[in-house]
């Protein structure tokens, strides 16, 4: 004879006694207390000539920029920081910080405009100072939209707000303590404590020396047809010195002592120190021929006056075609030393400024490569490093 009424009864039971069981647990596993986490800062050793920063664009999603920390010797990340839409960074010759030039809105894509020059330690990567600037000009990130002095003693701003200027910082007091109008010239070319260099619309040069709060501006001649054969934004600056070397599209190579009164030397070509012939302007834009192009297409190794360049095989207007070769060229013979084949093109180069350099490319993939100046041989890579690998700013550069 079945009995329902007990079966009841004992699966109720078992039932509570699980549920207290489970209870019961429950209660032991709440019982301890778990001790407080404490949160510290990881100090990275101290700046080392192959120890990089690397500008990340981040273009498919800007507002992301980003500035990587790379001990390029490892091939390791060590760290990264912010860098908002479009931003520009510089790091101080001794390594003491670096800046990163930015801009926000109060709305995130809209609202009030705020423009930033924060300063970070290079240790902690934690920002020092966070300074409002009166406006930056607001482009793809460039070399010298942003510079320093050789001392560190300035950052340099280029701004178009409202039209093109810049703003000298004194990075001790931080604030700036003058602003420079360039009318019809842009961007930043250092030369030592006291100045800097603008290019201009004419194909001429605007000198800028500093004394205080004082500032002259002097023009030279037009020494370059912006119509025919326009110079690259990112030639290279010797900026002890203020030496540079500005190349044209087609491939011409303009020394420059950048001053007060800027000297400007004969042009050379990069395709004739190679035992080819020099490339046509853009009078006749469709001859294919090796030429320079890519974003940040050159770097200058300061001691032995190496010139890296990126080159491709294309027409005029391929200015911005990425390189498949990095050529080497002494300044000084005008003489080319080697031509190094890449693995994947590359829009940017970077050099180290020791006596054992380092060059960089990175590739479309954000892949970033590191190879070794002297011998033009690959060492190693750091595979998708970022999305947009737009330029490297080394120690004492």
């Amino acid at each position: 004879m079945s009995c329902p009424h007990r079966f009841r009864f004992v699966t109720v039971v078992l039932a509570a006694g699980l549920l207290g069981g489970i209870a019961a647990g429950r209660a032991v596993a709440e019982e301890p207390v778990l001790q407080e986490e404490e949160s510290d800062i990881v100090r990275l050793s101290p700046v080392t000539p192959h120890r990089v920063l690397v500008h990340d664009e981040a273009g498919q999603h800007a507002r992301d920029g980003r500035v990587y920390v790379v001990d390029a010797d490892a091939g390791k990340l060590l760290g990264m920081v912010q860098a908002a839409y479009n931003a520009n960074v510089v790091q101080d010759p001794g390594g003491k910080a670096f800046y990163v030039a930015e801009t926000v809105w109060s709305r995130g894509n809209r609202g009030d405009r705020l423009d930033l020059l924060p300063a970070y330690d290079p240790q902690t990567l934690t920002i020092t100072n966070d300074q409002v600037l009166p406006g930056r000009a607001l482009v793809t990130p460039k070399q010298n939209d942003l510079a320093v002095s050789n001392d560190g003693k300035h950052v340099y701003v280029f701004s178009m707000v409202p039209t093109s200027a810049v703003y000298v910082v004194d990075t001790a007091a931080h604030k700036v303590t003058q602003t420079v109008d360039i009318p019809g010239c842009a961007l930043i070319y250092p030369w030592g404590n006291s100045g800097f260099t603008s290019v201009c619309a004419d194909g001429s040069l605007a000198n800028v020396s500093l004394a205080g709060d004082h500032a002259t501006v002097s023009h030279t001649a037009p020494f370059f047809d912006p119509e025919k054969d326009a110079v690259f934004e990112h030639s290279p600056t010797r900026r002890p010195d203020g030496k540079t070397w500005f190349i044209s599209y087609t491939g011409l190579v303009y020394p420059a002592s950048l001053s007060a009164g800027t000297k400007i030397e004969p042009a050379w070509s990069l395709q004739e120190a190679a035992g080819l012939e020099r490339p046509p302007a853009g009078d006749a834009p469709f001859v294919k021929a090796w030429r320079p192009g890519g974003w940040h297409l050159s770097a200058l190794h300061y001691a032995t006056g190496h010139l890296f360049v990126l080159m491709h095989q294309g027409t005029f207007w391929t200015h911005k075609q990425a390189g498949t070769e990095v050529w080497e060229l002494d300044v000084s013979t005008h003489k080319l030393i080697r031509r190094i084949p890449l693995r994947q093109p590359s829009m940017m180069v970077g050099v180290t400024q020791d006596a054992s350099p380092l060059l960089f490319t990175g590739d479309k993939d954000g892949t970033f490569y590191v190879w070794n100046a002297t011998t033009g041989k690959l060492l190693r890579q750091i595979h998708h490093l970022g999305d947009d690998l737009y330029y490297t700013v080394a120690l004492g550069e």
